[in-house]
């Protein structure tokens, strides 16, 4: 059933593609190097930006179709479904980023309302877990007593805010994006499937394989040479549902921060590096690993897809093996050597302007 799921939603953003890129193209809806100066940007021809439509509009069909509608999933397509809009309005009109962090946390609030939020965590320095079922606060509300955990609500909303803008930092190459998000979200839903026992942790492995499905479908169109872009609704999309994945399935923060090491080493080096040289974090610049690797290293696009796939595959292989400390561990790794590369890639560059 969850390889159909995938290859349903697969086929569903595959041939969903080539009409959003018709309708981008009439309308001009494209980002043209030749007038967007931006230094992030790496392509070389204008290219539509619909992602955001192509994968919403599988999973919202594959999830309506053959998933179980209960007040969780509303709110995740709910909050799915502002991210494509803000995504969008984005593609046309380049919103600010301050204008995407709101409604982004919108989104966010959209799932913790309908219920979903981080009740615990495994304890990494011993046994049992690390409970966040207080404090809460109590209300009577249409006659029923109802209750807000507040900081399990607000560590699910950081959570969820923090994957949506890792992910989409990740994204500046053609293919690199859908395909280690394709990866995770698999990984993922096996975990799930892992305690399928309980009816709703099939319904997350569903779900993750939908999600997973519906990238791959998109990264065919992705794939060096582009013929679409992710553009902010594919990357706010893929990190939103992989935080909300990584949620339901009992709180597997260490599995989703493992297969996402290499996006979440360069956020925290991108924002600390940003800061320190007293810029705003939510500007985007040229000092991503992959805009290094593309440009210090002298990789190719490909490669550098390919890179991210491999390496959020193989962690993903190890997070179905490890312990908690053993992925910690892991996810210490892999940070150590990213933050060594862009240390390297920076002194290349500086040892190389001085040569010149």
């Amino acid at each position: 059933m969850l390889a159909l799921l995938f290859i349903i939603a697969f086929t569903l953003a595959f041939f969903i593609t080539p009409t959003v890129i018709r309708i981008y193209l009439k309308h001009n809806w494209v980002d043209d190097p030749k007038t967007n100066k931006h230094a992030k940007v790496t392509h070389k021809n204008a290219v539509p930006r619909g992602g955001g439509l192509v994968i919403f509009g599988a999973v919202f069909l594959a999830a309506l179709l053959f998933l179980q509608i209960d007040k969780h999933l509303i709110g995740i397509l709910l909050g799915a479904f502002i991210l494509t809009v803000v995504g969008t309005l984005d593609d046309i009109y380049d919103l600010n980023p301050k204008i995407r962090i709101f409604t982004g946390l919108a989104a966010a609030l959209a799932v913790v309302g309908s219920g979903i939020g981080i009740a615990y965590v495994t304890n990494p320095f011993g046994p049992g877990v690390i409970h966040f079922d207080q404090p809460q606060l109590i209300f009577n509300l249409l006659g029923e007593e109802r209750s807000i955990w507040i900081l399990s609500d607000l560590l699910a909303v950081f959570f969820i805010l923090w994957n949506m803008n890792i992910v989409n930092w990740s994204k500046g190459v053609d293919g690199q994006m859908p395909g280690f998000v394709a990866i995770a979200a698999a990984f993922i839903g096996i975990l799930a499937l892992r305690f399928a026992g309980d009816p709703s942790q099939l319904q997350t492995a569903e779900l993750a394989f939908i999600v997973s499905g519906a990238f791959a479908g998109f990264l065919i169109w992705n794939f060096y040479p582009q013929r679409i872009m992710s553009g902010y609704g594919a990357g706010s999309l893929a990190g939103f549902f992989l935080a909300v994945l990584a949620i339901l399935s009992g709180a597997k923060f260490a599995t989703t921060v493992m297969v996402l090491a290499v996006p979440t080493a360069d956020a925290i080096f991108t924002i600390t590096r940003r800061l320190l040289a007293g810029k705003s974090p939510l500007w985007g610049d040229r000092g991503h690993l992959h805009h290094k690797l593309l440009d210090v290293f002298g990789w190719g696009r490909k490669r550098i897809a390919i890179f991210y796939w491999v390496t959020s595959f193989s962690l993903g292989v190890l997070s179905l093996v490890l312990d908690t400390r053993g992925k910690i561990l892991a996810i210490l790794a892999a940070s150590a050597t990213v933050f060594f590369l862009l240390v390297w890639a920076k002194l290349r560059y500086t040892h190389k302007q001085r040569v010149v």
